[in-house]
């Protein structure tokens, strides 16, 4: 019994020391849909974001938010860097709502982009990587060369996703609706008149 607690003791402590890399945000859930106020309809402050699980062996930590879903006619590589911050310290637990941090967006050098899809809802990845060394002075000017940096140096990743429509996209999308239900109960209202004058025809 002494000698399985002990082994239990042991396998607790190899996964602790392991790390289990978590990235979450106390103002949304994963995939759920971004507060208004994090995106171009609100003030657009970056949300707050929480982390944990940092592997011992970790040296620093990158964060990369990424739009994937930009129609390839407006972008070829269907992606937008909204932000991305490295050399973060491996202690690092959180960063607060609205942090001025600077570091590249797919504008250059720079903050957090807002949310502002034009073509309907868009995913937003939330991606947190903790690296086996300090990146450093390294030239970086764009997301790939951040990627390349980082290659083969990954100890652990972890991901937080956030949808959001802007609200005139919404607005254009329920008055479609709208409009497609009235003509369909216009449509049904006069295909049952003129079953009705058939019936009373006979």
């Amino acid at each position: 019994m002494r000698h399985a607690a002990l082994m239990t003791l042991l396998m607790t402590a190899t996964s602790v020391s392991a790390g289990s890399l978590q990235i979450t945000s106390p103002s949304f859930n994963q995939n759920e849909v971004l507060p208004t106020q994090f995106t171009c309809d609100g003030a657009g402050t970056s949300p707050a974001l929480r982390f944990s699980g940092t592997p011992r062996r970790a040296r620093s930590l990158v964060l990369i938010v990424v739009d994937p879903d930009v129609p390839t006619s407006i972008k070829p590589d269907g992606r937008f860097l909204q932000w991305a911050l490295w050399n973060l310290s491996a202690s690092r637990t959180e960063l607060i709502e609205g942090q001025r941090a600077l570091g590249l967006n797919d504008n250059g050098p720079g903050g957090y982009i807002a949310p502002c899809p034009s073509n309907g809802e868009h995913r937003y990845l939330f991606q947190l990587y903790a690296i086996d060394f300090v990146i450093g002075n390294a030239t970086i000017s764009n997301e790939a060369d951040l990627r390349r940096v980082m290659d083969g140096h990954i100890l652990e990743q972890s991901e937080l996703v956030g949808r959001y429509t802007i609200q005139s996209f919404r607005d254009t999308r329920d008055l479609v609706v709208a409009i497609a239900v009235l003509i369909a109960l216009v449509v049904s209202y006069r295909v049952w008149l003129r079953i009705r004058d058939a019936i009373k025809s006979r």
